[in-house]
């Protein structure tokens, strides 16, 4: 560290200023470092991972790379040490001509967590370029007649380095006519005359050599030289003069060819021919300069030529000669200064790196995507750059460093809303008029698992019919992931359950890729009317995410259920019921009834009674109640009917096909005298049946009564409350039922409907359950077939049944002489 030398004040001084340095660097958000041009490969640059904060452990894990923009591998990080280091020669005048400052920007770029750092290391100059004139030998020619104090303008050399090292000095070696005179122009710029100090005598000194060297200012000192020689001319004695030796001109880069630069306008003091001026450009004029202006060697008008840019060359320096036309031919010098005034011609140049693509949709806000930078070759306010990003994209642009941004989210992405954005950067100057370009980066969101699988309907009504085969094809459930790929794959399982002391997967079962639900044994009817149960659905991400459907299988009844008789009176051998009837009794008394259940439901449980003649007796004599099952007389009983009469009667349901019973029924006709003993006998013991029977009946009705009393006031009261809150004209407005039911007895009739409604909220009643009793024509309706008391055993067995179905109305009709018979 170089020592504080001086007073009290001078270190002070230089203390502060170093703190203000320091503290300037630590905001600026980026490392410095400086190296020579030249440096040897190897040569250390700086600690760059410590300085940086970074472990060297973890610079290969976290893929610390180095990145340079058109620098190629100048530099490079040995990731053992975390060194900076010289890779390949630095050369400053190529990297960055004659500009007063050269840097390489760096940028290191560590991932997990993704960091990016800006690095700028300063290339400092060294005197590596001598000093270069544009000859090595010039030729000057002299009249004898110049007059002292003459001076000729002499083109200086130029150094290839900056600063110090470009400020040249000048020394002209001993001469007794000649010395040296250097004007400074401005701080890089100097004039140089060759004075003419003590008149010439071509006689005695035809011809003069010098040696002009130009020395630089670094260390050590390089230098650079030229030889002049003068010849020195005889006559014409006065030379041209122009009005000013350097002429100062502003043209802007874009003028057009041809234009007027200036007009010389150079005088001579002689007559005639000695007075006539040509004008052209020195030989000290480069090629590049000739390819841009051009003079008219009359008029001294110098003119445009070709096309001019502020991006290639920013000045020019045109050396004019004026020759007289006089034996020998006099001259004057002078100089025309041009500079260029910037336009903005130039549009911005835009670079994006993709850094973090795809990315989650998860990902958190201010996540980085993607790195991008700007250029603009004009200067000023022309080369000024500002970036914008597209309208409606959830990204923003945050500048990291001058001419550095860096593309981060801004809001919550969502893949299934937008799989993907195009987000197009807009850089723009700040000239006028404002020139811009763009670039576009496609930005993949990619796929997180966050959506469920979702089922159209929370729950499905399926309708199976009992017996199936086992392993038939029952429903398919489907549920649908917004998700894509696996997060989208979907599979389907039962959720286990007890189902009358037996699992649920010992009824049905379910693919677990196509949703098809399959019932693993035949389902009765009799044993299982609903099954109710769920599906899960979950997909494949991780973690999953599901989501159940409820299915309510109803089992539809077919018939598969014979008709069974009940025992009733005296039984005799076979099953054959036996009664006693005196010959006394008259048309339509009833003999016996003959009493039958069905396991089935609906039109398989309703039963029909048929008389079916046999050998030995008289169809005419009896007949039995369609629906009832009482046998009675047909007419009067006389002494020409046989004493034993064998009846059949068949029992049949209305079921497809109908199943049947047969009952027998003894029947003993007795004279007048032994009817009061049998008949005293078989009414004892029929009374104590029926009294039985009775107080059975008795506590049955009671107990039915009451579950049906609660059953209706539990219906009323939901009823009323779902539709307290519901438009009279909304979802418990008055349905239309339909009319499906007959049978063949007869038409229903609408005087006898029984009707309940079941409101729900979400919509219109779904379900309307009605009873319809039966009108019977006049031709079957007797005396005889008319409702008896209600039996016990029958109402045990058989009731109605209501099926239910989702959105659909169903009617279950049932005839009143089924129900009561």
């Amino acid at each position: 560290m170089p020592s504080l030398r001086g007073g009290p004040d001078v270190r002070q001084c230089l203390l502060l200023w170093l703190l203000l340095l320091s503290a300037w660097e630590a905001g600026s958000g980026q490392l410095h470092y400086s190296v020579p041009e030249e440096a040897k490969h190897g040569t250390f640059v700086g600690r760059i991972a410590q300085d940086l904060g970074l472990e060297l452990a973890e610079l290969v894990p976290r893929l610390f790379r180095v990145a340079s923009k058109d620098r190629g591998d100048l530099l490079e990080v040995n990731l053992q040490n975390g060194i900076l280091f010289v890779n390949s020669r630095i050369d400053r005048e190529a990297l960055c001509g004659r500009s007063a400052e050269c840097s390489i920007h760096l940028e290191v770029i560590v991932d997990r967590p993704l960091q990016v750092f800006h690095v700028e290391v300063e290339v400092r100059d060294i005197n590596d370029n001598p000093p270069l004139f544009p000859t090595t030998e010039k030729t000057i020619q002299f009249h004898e007649s110049r007059l002292l104090d003459s001076r000729f303008p002499l083109e200086g050399a130029s150094d290839a380095d900056i600063g110090v090292n470009a400020l040249l000095s000048y020394k002209l070696s001993p001469s007794e006519f000649f010395f040296l005179e250097v004007q400074t122009n401005d701080e890089l710029s100097q004039s140089l005359f060759l004075v003419l100090g003590k008149s010439l005598d071509r006689e005695e000194n035809a011809e003069v050599k010098l040696l002009l060297v130009a020395t630089d200012g670094g260390k050590p000192e390089l230098t650079g030289s030229v030889q002049i020689l003068i010849k020195v001319l005889d006559v014409n004695d006065n030379e041209p003069t122009f009005p000013q030796s350097v002429y100062k001109v502003q043209l802007l880069e874009n003028t057009a060819n041809g234009t007027l630069v200036v007009k010389l306008n150079a005088s001579d003091a002689d007559e005639g021919p000695n007075s006539e001026i040509v004008y052209s450009l020195s030989s000290d004029v480069s090629s590049t300069t000739r390819t841009k202006f051009q003079i008219d060697p009359t008029s001294g008008e110098i003119r445009t030529k070709g096309e001019l840019d502020y991006e290639e060359r920013t000045s020019y320096e045109i050396q004019i000669i004026a020759s007289d036309k006089g034996n020998p031919s006099m001259s004057g010098h002078c100089k025309i200064s041009v500079k260029l005034v910037d336009i903005n011609d130039n549009t911005p140049e835009v670079s994006i790196t993709s850094l973090s693509l795809p990315i989650q949709e998860n990902a958190p806000l201010g996540a980085v995507i993607a790195l991008i930078s700007v250029s603009d070759r004009d200067s000023g306010i022309n080369g000024q750059v500002t970036c914008s990003l597209t309208p409606q994209v959830p990204f923003k642009l945050v500048s990291t460093f001058k001419n550095y941004y860096s593309l981060l989210l801004d809001s919550a992405l969502d893949r299934e809303t937008t799989p993907d954005y195009k987000v197009v950067v807009t850089a723009r100057d700040g000239g006028s008029p404002s020139l811009w370009a763009t670039a576009s980066v496609s930005v993949e969101v990619a796929d997180v698992n966050d959506n469920a699988p979702a089922f159209a309907e929370p729950e499905y009504t399926v309708f199976v019919k009992e017996n199936n085969p086992p392993g038939a094809h029952i429903f398919t459930v489907s549920a649908k992931d917004a998700d894509a790929q696996e997060n989208s794959l979907v599979s389907y399982s039962l959720v286990e359950r007890r189902v009358g002391g037996r699992s649920l997967s010992s009824f049905v079962s379910v693919h677990a890729e196509s949703g098809k639900v399959f019932a693993l044994q035949p389902l009765d009817h009799e044993e299982l009317e609903l099954l109710q149960f769920q599906v899960s659905a979950r997909d494949a991400g991780v973690p999953s995410l599901g989501s159940n459907v409820t299915l309510q299988v109803f089992v539809l009844d077919e018939n598969d259920n014979a008709p069974t008789l009940l025992p009733h009176g005296a039984v005799g051998a076979g099953g054959a019921v036996s009664e006693f009837v005196p010959r006394s009794v008259g048309s339509g008394h009833v003999v016996t009834k003959v009493r039958a259940v069905d396991a089935d439901s609906g039109y398989n449980a309703w039963l029909s009674y048929e008389l079916q003649t046999s050998a030995g007796n008289s169809r005419s004599l009896f007949r039995v109640g369609l629906y009832t099952g009482e046998i009675s007389t047909t007419r009067t009983l006389d002494e020409a009917d046989a004493l034993h009469q064998r009846l059949l009667v068949l029992v049949k349901d209305h079921g497809e096909p109908a199943l049947t019973a047969t009952a027998t029924v003894l029947v003993s006709l007795l004279e007048n005298s032994q009817a009061p003993k049998v008949l005293s006998k078989t009414l004892v013991d029929a009374i104590g049946r029926e009294a039985s029977l009775v107080d059975v009946n008795v506590y049955l009705i009671i107990a039915i009564c009451a579950v049906s009393s609660l059953l209706v006031l539990t219906l009323l009261l939901y009823t009323a409350l779902r539709c307290s809150a519901m438009p009279t004209d909304g979802a418990c407005a008055p349905g239309k039922p339909m009319l499906v039911c007959s049978s063949a007895v007869g038409t229903w009739s609408y005087s006898q409907q029984r009707r309940q409604r079941v409101c729900s909220a979400e919509g219109p009643p779904k379900t309307d359950l009605m009873a319809f009793s039966p009108s019977l024509s006049q031709g079957l309706e007797s005396a005889e077939e008319r409702q008896p008391p209600l039996e016990s055993e029958y109402l045990a067995k058989v009731g109605l049944r209501f099926f239910l179905s989702y959105q659909e109305r169903y009617y279950f009709c049932m005839p009143k002489e089924d129900v009561f018979g």
